[in-house]
């Protein structure tokens, strides 16, 4: 990588586990969500483990589902999903859910340096603005993708349009799963990985080319080569 690319034109985040502790939010929402589907009848079992869904973050909501919830049919399914968002936003609306330290000043300083900045997750599009809009990073960002709006079954393609729809010609790809890795590879962006939130296993960073400890590390990473 050359040296004019120590400043990418654009960074493009996931969301859960890179910029939003997801299980402060998701947790409450999890139980509430199986309570519910025990009382309408659709769910007779004990809530599955929390690590079942926390080690699926980054997953399309299908395939979270078929890990935490493999029996369950089409209907319950999707009967999850609808009280899983509403729940969430509920609790979003009490204040609900924290961002990693330092997000909203490293991405403001990250902007104010000439740097585009866009989401792009496999969550659901009221989810991912939401969220956003809720932490008050609403204004920093120039375009939120997501898998729920765009119908996209992969985190490749989510970005590859995101690419393309802003003609983007240098960008970082940044975030804390696998599906990130791919994502930023496929479409020959360079990949941060964030190895600070508190699921994933050790081979989910796998071929990143850089690796972070802590969100403000992007500040000092764009002063130096990414070889």
């Amino acid at each position: 990588m050359s040296a004019e690319d120590h400043i990418p034109e654009a960074m493009i985040f996931d969301l859960d586990g890179t910029l939003f502790q997801t299980e402060t939010l998701l947790l409450p929402a999890y139980h509430r969500l199986f309570k519910q589907l025990r009382d309408e009848g659709l769910y007779d079992g004990d809530t599955p483990d929390t690590s079942l869904i926390l080690s699926s973050l980054g997953m399309l909501l299908a395939d979270i589902w078929a890990r935490v919830i493999p029996n369950a049919s089409a209907q319950v399914q999707e009967r999850a999903n609808e009280l899983l968002l509403q729940y969430q936003l509920d609790e979003l609306r009490q204040g609900v859910g924290a961002l990693y330290p330092d997000v909203k000043s490293t991405l403001t300083s990250l902007k104010a340096r000439g740097i585009r900045l866009f989401v792009a997750s496999n969550g659901l599009e009221a989810y991912v603005k939401n969220v956003i809009n809720a932490k008050g990073l609403d204004t920093l960002f120039e375009g939120l993708y997501s898998a729920g709006e765009f119908a996209t079954k992969s985190k490749v393609t989510l970005v590859r349009m995101l690419l393309d729809e802003y003609d983007i010609q240098s960008a970082w790809m940044v975030g804390d799963r696998s599906s990130d890795v791919e994502a930023g590879k496929e479409n020959h962006l360079n990949v941060i990985g964030c190895k600070y939130a508190a699921f994933g296993d050790e081979s989910e960073l796998n071929g990143a080319d850089r690796i972070i400890t802590a969100f403000s590390d992007l500040l000092s990473l764009i002063n130096y080569e990414i070889e």
